[in-house]
C-alpha cells in the first residue's frame, strides 16, 4: 500500500480509489509515510482528512471479519485438542501453547500483506517442523532442556509472526520497529479485552446462579477457553483496523512508566546492598534479576519504537539514556553472577541459556546506550536508536533457534 500511495501521490483520483478500497490499511500506510511527505500540499490535505475529529470505529471488510472469525474458531479448536484427542494437558500445553495463537495471527498478516506462495510455504513449513520437533521430544520429567525449548519455541513462533508482519520488506527498519509498536499496542488492547471478558464472565455466571443453574464448568471449558484463545487475535484485528484506538495510549504509557521504572531500579539496586541479598549464591534471586532485566529492556525498546520518528524533549531522552545505563549495570551484575555459578558448579543447560541471552542483551544495550548518548550530544537523532534496535533483532532469532532445536541435542535432553 505504501508503494501505491507514493506512486499515485500526484493523482488525487487514484488516491481516493485506494482509500475507498481499504480504508484501515490506507490510514496505516499513510501515517507511516507522512513524516517524509510533509512538504507536499496534497499529503497535508490527506493528513487533515484522515485525522479530522474523532475517527469512527471500523470493523474492516466482510472478508476480514470472516477470516478473523475462522481464525478464532481454529485457535479455540487447537486449545481444545487435549480433550478432543484425549491427550494429557500436562504434556500438551507446555509444548503447544504458542501454536494456539501465533500461527493464526501469522496467517492473518500473510493474507493482509499478500505474501507469495513461497514465503507462506516457508513460514508454514517452519511452524510445522517446530510442532513436530517439540512434540517428539522425550517426555523426561524435570528436563531443563525441554523447559528451555518450550519457552524459546514461543519466541521462535513470535519471530515467524514478525516475518509475516513485515511482509516483503524484511530489511525495512521502520517495518521492524512497526512490529515492536504492534506488540505494545497488542498488549494494551488484549489486556482491555481480557478485563472486559472477565467482567462479562462474572456477570454471566452470577446471573445464571440466581436462577439455580451452575454453568461454571461448561462456561470455562468452552466459552472461556475459546475467549482466551481469541483475545490476541481480536486484539490484533482491532489494532490493525483501528490504529487510533491505542495509537495515542501506548506512547503515554511508555512516557509515564519510563521515569517510574528508572526510579524503581535505582531504589532496588540500593535496597540489594542494604538487604545483603546477592545473585551469586541465590538462584531464585538471579532468576528474578534476569526477568527484571528483560522487562526493563522491553520498556526501553517499546519507548524508542513508539517515538523513533517523533521529536522528544531532552528530559525524556535523558530518562531513556539513564534507564539504559542502569540496565547495562543490572545486566553486568547478572552476567558476572552467571559466570561465577558456572565457574563454581559447572555448565548446565539453564546456565548456558542464561549466559548466552545475557551476553546478547548486554551487547544490544551497549549499542542502544551509545546511540542515546549520541542523541544527547546532538551527533545523531532518535531514529538512529531505532535502527540499532531493528538491525539487532535477527540476532535474538538465531539464539532462539539454537536454544529451541539444538540445546536438547547437545545436552542429551537433560
Amino acid at each position: 500500500m505504501e508503494e501505491q500511495i507514493l506512486l499515485n501521490l500526484d493523482n488525487p483520483g487514484q488516491l481516493e480509489r485506494l482509500y475507498r478500497t481499504d480504508k484501515p490499511t490506507f490510514k496505516r500506510a499513510f501515517k507511516a509515510l507522512y513524516p517524509e511527505l510533509k512538504d507536499k500540499s496534497l499529503a497535508g490535505f490527506w493528513n487533515e482528512r484522515l485525522n479530522f475529529g474523532s475517527e469512527e470505529i471500523s470493523f474492516g471488510t466482510n472478508r476480514e471479519l470472516l477470516f478473523i472469525l475462522l481464525a478464532c474458531f481454529v485457535a479455540g479448536v487447537i486449545a481444545k485438542l487435549p480433550a478432543i484427542l484425549s491427550v494429557s494437558e500436562d504434556f500438551f500445553y507446555p509444548r503447544n501453547i504458542g501454536f494456539i495463537g501465533f500461527p493464526v495471527v501469522s496467517a492473518y498478516f500473510a493474507w493482509k500483506n499478500k505474501l507469495s506462495a513461497a514465503q507462506i510455504g516457508l513460514m508454514a513449513g517452519a511452524t510445522l517442523a517446530a510442532a513436530v520437533f517439540i512434540n517428539f521430544l522425550p517426555d523426561v520429567k524435570e528436563s531443563d532442556t525441554l523447559v528451555l525449548s518450550c519457552i524459546h519455541l514461543a519466541l521462535f513462533l513470535w519471530a515467524i509472526l514478525g516475518l509475516a508482519f513485515v511482509g516483503k520488506e524484511r530489511s525495512d527498519v521502520e517495518k521492524r520497529l512497526g512490529y515492536l509498536r504492534y506488540n505494545g499496542d497488542l498488549i494494551v488492547m488484549t489486556a482491555l479485552i481480557l478485563i472486559s471478558g472477565a467482567i462479562m464472565t462474572a456477570v454471566t455466571i452470577n446471573l445464571f446462579g440466581l436462577i439455580g443453574l451452575k454453568i461454571e464448568e461448561f462456561y470455562f471449558q468452552y466459552v472461556g477457553i475459546f475467549g482466551l484463545s481469541s483475545a490476541p487475535i481480536v486484539g490484533t484485528y482491532l489494532t490493525q483496523t483501528n490504529p487510533q484506538l491505542v495509537g495515542k495510549v501506548s506512547p503515554v504509557i511508555a512516557r509515564i512508566f519510563s521515569p517510574l521504572v528508572l526510579v524503581m531500579l535505582l531504589i532496588y539496586l540500593s535496597a540489594i546492598v542494604y538487604s545483603g541479598k546477592d545473585p551469586y549464591n541465590d538462584r531464585e534471586f538471579l532468576l528474578i534479576f534476569n526477568v527484571l532485566l528483560i522487562g526493563v529492556m522491553a520498556i526501553i525498546f517499546f519507548s524508542v519504537a513508539e517515538t523513533s520518528k517523533k521529536a522528544k524533549s531532552q528530559p525524556e531522552i535523558w530518562v531513556l539514556f539513564l534507564l539504559s545505563v542502569v540496565t547495562v549495570i543490572v545486566n553486568g551484575i547478572a552476567l558476572s553472577a552467571i559466570l561465577f555459578r558456572i565457574a563454581e558448579w559447572g555448565i548446565t543447560p539453564n546456565r548456558a541459556a542464561v549466559l548466552g541471552s545475557n551476553v546478547l542483551i548486554l551487547i544490544n544495550m551497549l549499542l542502544v546506550t551509545a546511540r542515546l548518548y549520541w542523541v544527547i550530544s546532538k551527533k545523531s537523532d532518535l531514529a538512529g536508536v531505532g535502527r540499532a534496535m531493528a538491525f539487532y533483532l535477527p540476532v535474538y532469532v538465531v539464539w532462539t533457534i539454537i536454544v529451541t532445536f539444538i540445546f536438547p541435542l547437545i545436552f542429551g535432553f537433560k
